[in-house]
């Protein structure tokens, strides 16, 4: 049979979370598949990173020797032309840089333009991380960002990317869609649209889109991040359904969480409370056959060993990566938050209302981020990147899209309730912002960051007093198996 499901049981023992957009950078996943480890890249609006870093000039020169390497020469060509500036971003007249280019919106009906920024983004990042070694490195995605999906694991296959890693939702059609698209047939996922009353799909067709340069595609592996053992077994059951393996996440994790399950209850600190319904048996998961991860709280050597003694083939790892030396995070905010980690000075909030998608996230209480309320307070709300809007059907019977991120007026114009969009922070642009790629709009105004950090701390202690002047993707790996 051709294109045959990898074996997830021969992953590495440490996968290093897939973080944010640019967090989990090319170079720090290489570091980590160097080290030995599962390095990820993250996977959310890497055509809108491409684009960015290419308009900054690509300094390096990583973007452009990665688009050299891409097998449809005339599409890499078209995004090179449209977004590369060797110069960089000039500057107004008023001193401030000039806004990024706006890169295509997500929608259900996707142009070939679309589409290919998205391909060669995904392309480019994962190729980066996997230039010049023979380890393991996967792409992270988020199941909310559905429109997106098909073209982003496209072009993470057009890279040779070994694994596929999925959360924020029912992953029940990837495994399929990677397989469809490793037969170079077309793939697609299903649409939540509120409102419709007929199914609605995102696809892309790999032969439409490259023509003779498709080459043949290999299958990664799929790992389906999950939060309950119910939605563990409910994947598990159908073949067309069933990951190669699972991340099984708790609600110390950084990131989005799971809401707790039944009734949602707060603590004194307005923070949901977890309790023993949210608790996986870890017996029942190991009983489904496939192998498992777990994440959140376990970024130690003694919680690696725990996993590893309770059935587990590892760990994944967030916090401490994020903290490495490769991290996307810009030196400023990452020196900070890790001497404010180590010194045990910086709170992480469980926040129920800051993101767009309803989930819960973490959210580091760090000055001059839009934690900080004065910081949020001043920023005008606006939706131009879209990457988490969603789609409805209008009363005519035709398609919006709307973000309770976005202006309250034009959420509630169309059909939104209001009370959605209270707290709700532009994460797509503060995320941008953490790896340096900030939107400067046209009064000058800069976007702020948004950072977050999974709960537990403890094991960032302990890896600082091995590393004081900081660790690198590869001083992490060999920290956690040094046992």
């Amino acid at each position: 049979m051709a294109n045959p499901r990898p074996a997830a049981d021969r992953l590495p023992a440490v996968i290093q979370g897939g973080m944010g957009v640019g967090v989990s950078s090319w170079q720090l996943a290489r570091s980590v598949s160097r080290a030995g480890g599962l390095g990820v890249v993250s996977g959310t609006a890497l055509d809108l990173v491409l684009a960015r870093r290419l308009q900054d000039g690509d300094p390096d020169g990583h973007a452009r020797r990665a688009l050299a390497a891409f097998p449809d020469r005339a599409m890499a060509g078209r995004v090179l032309d449209h977004y590369f500036q060797p110069e960089g971003r000039p500057l107004t007249a008023e001193g401030t840089l000039r806004p990024y280019r706006p890169v295509p919106k997500l929608t259900l009906r996707q142009t070939p333009e679309q589409q290919e920024l998205a391909v060669v983004g995904n392309f480019v990042e994962v190729w980066l991380a996997r230039e010049g070694h023979d380890g393991r490195v996967g792409v992270n995605f988020l199941e909310k960002v559905q429109m997106a999906t098909p073209a982003a694991a496209l072009g993470a296959m057009l890279a040779g990317v070994d694994a596929v890693l999925m959360g924020a939702g029912v992953p029940r059609e990837i495994p399929g869609l990677l397989t469809d698209l490793a037969a170079g047939r077309p793939g697609g996922v299903g649409v939540d649209v509120h409102g419709a009353d007929h199914p609605h799909r995102v696809e892309v067709d790999p032969r439409a889109l490259l023509g003779d340069a498709l080459p043949t595609l290999r299958r990664p592996s799929f790992l389906a991040i999950v939060s309950a053992t119910v939605l563990a077994a409910y994947l598990a059951r159908d073949g067309a359904t069933r990951p190669d393996g699972f991340v099984v996440e708790g609600p110390r994790a950084g990131g989005h969480n799971a809401p707790p399950r039944g009734r949602i209850e707060v603590d004194e600190h307005g923070e949901p409370v977890y309790g023993p319904r949210d608790e996986v048996d870890l017996e029942k998961l190991a009983a489904l056959g496939l192998p498992f991860w777990l994440a959140g709280s376990h970024g130690s050597p003694a919680r690696l060993a725990e996993a590893l003694a309770a059935g587990a083939a590892g760990v994944q790892v967030g916090t401490a990566f994020a903290l490495a030396e490769e991290s996307g995070l810009t030196p400023a905010l990452r020196d900070g938050l890790r001497s404010r980690a180590v010194a045990g000075t910086i709170e992480v909030h469980t926040d129920l209302l800051a993101s767009p998608t309803g989930f819960p996230f973490k959210v580091a209480r760090l000055p001059g981020t839009l934690a900080d309320a004065q910081v949020y307070d001043a920023r005008q709300r606006l939706c131009d990147l879209s990457y988490l809007r969603t789609p409805y059907r209008t009363d005519d019977g035709g398609l919006g899209y709307r973000c309770p991120g976005e202006p309250v007026h034009m959420y509630v114009r169309k059909g939104g309730d209001p009370a959605d969009t209270t707290g709700r922070a532009c994460l797509c642009n503060a995320l941008t912002a953490d790896v340096g790629l900030a939107q400067t709009r046209r009064d000058g105004y800069t976007e702020p960051a948004l950072v977050t950090l999974g709960s537990d701390l403890a094991g960032v202690r302990q890896l600082a007093e091995a590393h004081p002047r900081g660790w690198s993707g590869a001083d992490v790996v060999a920290w956690l198996t040094a046992g």
